[in-house]
């Protein structure tokens, strides 16, 4: 193949009258779409290939989290000070007797992260029709996210004596958090047409 012909293979199409849009003679042609079964994986099995990719993306991502908390586990009650001698690297932290370990660390911000995930599908589920009092138990987690926010800021300073407050507004909002799922949960069972109480 010659460079003459690569680059005309290269080159962009002309542009081409288009019939829809008759103030704009040379607009380019739409995109085509994708389909809706992309290609998923790079693998040669054809049913791989055929998969939903949300699926694939979900599965590498699993893949990726299950990969990244066997390393952690693997790794030992080791704290983020610890981790860079481990790794052969000349930099040292310096952190407190009393920092998180990297595992504690992680099950710390995915708790965080699949609570916010249930707050969002049973806010989802609460806008299907008649099933408007599920929002109302969207609500009532809130409170419970506020408190595993001010755990994990306090964590993140070291458990520092000066931000001793967090831990008794983490306990507050904890009864808070406690009380408004409890009417929450109280009013769904209610909106359910069920009667008893």
């Amino acid at each position: 193949m010659t460079i003459a012909t690569l680059a005309l293979s290269l080159s962009p199409p002309k542009p081409t009258p288009s019939s829809s849009s008759p103030l704009l003679p040379f607009a380019k042609p739409p995109l085509p779409r994708p389909s809706p079964q992309i290609l998923c994986c790079s693998s040669s099995n054809p049913l791989a290939q055929t998969r939903n990719p949300t699926r694939c993306c979900a599965r590498r991502a699993a893949a990726a989290l299950i990969g990244a908390g066997i390393a952690l586990t693997v790794m030992g009650p080791s704290s983020a000070a610890e981790a860079p001698s481990l790794l052969g690297s000349s930099l040292q932290l310096s952190e407190p007797s009393n920092a998180l370990s990297l595992p504690t660390w992680a099950i710390h911000i995915s708790s965080v992260a699949e609570w916010v995930t249930a707050m969002a599908l049973v806010w989802r589920y609460g806008e299907r029709p008649g099933y408007e009092a599920w929002k109302g138990l969207s609500w009532g987690m809130v409170p419970l996210l506020g408190g595993a926010m001010c755990a994990c800021t306090w964590h993140f300073f070291y458990n520092s004596e000066s931000l001793e407050v967090l831990v008794a507004l983490q306990a507050a909002l904890t009864v808070i958090g406690n009380a408004t799922m409890c009417i929450a949960a109280f009013r769904v069972y209610k909106s359910q047409g069920r009667s008893g109480f």
